[in-house]
């Protein structure tokens, strides 16, 4: 039921998606040149790894990610515009609407046995940590909620996580890491 309501949603809402994708890439292109996308490997569900695209909001070279972030980079980032592409991935089957983000395949080693449940579903463009802090949240404290997510996911539940997303997309809350910061590496 899960991957008929993601499809029938994306396809759905296409028309309102399909041009800010359009319009998004071109100002990339225009303002910050190429690449246009981010592609980056990602862990998705039982720990298999994928391709993730997103629209590049940083520049190549040394400084940190908060140094390296263009200023259209921090409007993408700010109202999550550079999470589009991702509704391909929720099309093919690699990611859902809601899930555990996907972090990066590096880190797939580094998970306690707890941590790694949340590998036991797709990982998705929103989830229950994004709405319950986000960024302002513990690598454990995400973990926690990824899975109470795996162990309580229900449609029900993804209908409230989604519209929770769009109120806190709208309030641009949590997008930072505390003191706006970068977000620290797991594991390390």
């Amino acid at each position: 039921m899960k991957r008929i309501f993601d499809t029938l949603a994306v396809l759905l809402s296409a028309p309102l998606w399909l041009p800010v994708a359009a319009i998004t890439a071109l100002l990339i292109l225009v303002f910050d040149g190429r690449p246009v996308l981010f592609r980056q490997e990602r862990a998705g569900k039982g720990g298999r790894t994928f391709r993730m695209v997103k629209f590049r909001t940083m520049r190549d070279g040394p400084g940190s990610d908060s140094e390296r972030t263009t200023r259209l980079g921090k409007f993408l980032r700010k109202t999550s515009l550079d999470e589009i592409p991702q509704l391909f991935h929720v099309l093919s089957g690699k990611m859902s609407l809601v899930g555990p983000r996907p972090l990066p395949a590096r880190y797939l080693p580094r998970y306690s046995a707890f941590q790694a449940r949340r590998h036991e579903v797709r990982p998705g463009i929103t989830g229950y940590a994004q709405v319950n802090g986000r960024n302002g949240l513990s690598w454990e404290e995400k973990f926690a909620l990824d899975v109470w997510y795996v162990e309580h996911a229900s449609l029900f539940l993804d209908l409230r996580i989604l519209l929770a997303t769009a109120a806190k997309v709208a309030m641009r809350k949590g997008i930072d890491a505390p003191g706006g910061g970068d977000v620290e590496e797991f594991g390390i």
